[in-house]
This record gives structure tokens, C-alpha cells and sequence, in this order.
């Protein structure tokens, strides 16, 4: 008898098995959905700007405009050869602090060009979720 309830529940979860992967599918979906509509809440000012946030710019909110990614590490060692007051760490700027601030602003510039494809992306998120739950309903209406 425990053979049979073991064969039973193993046939039934195989048979559940391609539900649950489109259910997983789905709900992945959601949430790169949910992200990307967050995205365009939070990041609303530099969408205007996704044309040139390629990767070699980033976009600098508090004066709402892009920059370049190679001018503005020049504009550091600059800063930091001629010793100019940085006010953030209360004294002149040096290497490690051009170094540091040109991290920072790399990882914008990826990070700015990752909004803006994700944002891009949603007409075609959205358009995939709706087959994938057309063809989920359709297979529910079949068993």
C-alpha cells in the first residue's frame, strides 16, 4: 500500500510540476513588473535623459542634468591636484577622495543605464505576462 501512496503522490507532483514552474514564471513577471513601475516613480527626472545613459554618463540629480563620465573624472584629479575644499569630507580634496567619488559615479552610470532599461522594458514585460496568464488560464479550463 505504501508503494501505491508513494507512486500517487510522485505522479502528482510531476503532473503539478509544470503549473507551479508557470505559476514561479508569473510571479517573477510581477515582480520585474513591480520594479519597473517603481522605477519610473522614483527615477521620473533622469527618464528624460535614458537616450544618453549609456554607461559613459550618469545622471546628477541635484542640478537635474547628465554628465560625462570621463569630463567629470578629469573635473576630480583637478580637485584633487590643486587641493580644492571638499566640502563633504571638510577638507581638501586628495586622491583616495577623486579615487573614491569616481567609484561612486561608475557604478551610476551602470546603475542609471540599468533604470532605464528596465523601465524600457516593461511594455514587453507586461505584454508577456499577459500570454503567459492567457495560456495558464487556457490549460486550468483543459483539466
Amino acid at each position: 500500500m505504501k508503494r501505491f501512496g508513494y507512486g500517487t503522490i510522485a505522479l502528482c507532483l510531476i503532473a503539478s510540476a509544470p503549473a507551479y514552474a508557470q505559476s514561479q514564471t508569473i510571479n517573477d513577471l510581477k515582480g520585474k513588473i513591480f520594479d519597473a513601475r517603481m522605477m519610473q516613480q522614483v527615477f521620473v527626472n533622469g527618464l528624460k535623459f535614458c537616450n544618453v545613459l549609456d554607461g559613459t554618463n550618469f545622471y546628477f540629480q541635484p542640478r537635474d542634468r547628465v554628465l560625462n563620465l570621463e569630463d567629470y573624472h578629469r573635473s576630480l584629479i583637478n580637485l584633487a591636484k590643486q587641493q580644492v575644499f571638499n566640502p563633504e569630507n571638510r577638507r581638501p580634496w586628495n586622491e583616495q577622495d577623486a579615487a573614491a567619488r569616481w567609484e561612486q559615479v561608475k557604478q551610476q552610470a551602470a546603475k542609471d543605464n540599468a533604470n532605464c532599461a528596465l523601465v524600457a522594458s516593461l511594455p514587453d514585460l507586461e505584454k508577456q505576462l499577459d500570454e503567459l496568464e492567457k495560456k495558464t488560464e487556457a490549460t486550468e479550463k483543459k483539466n
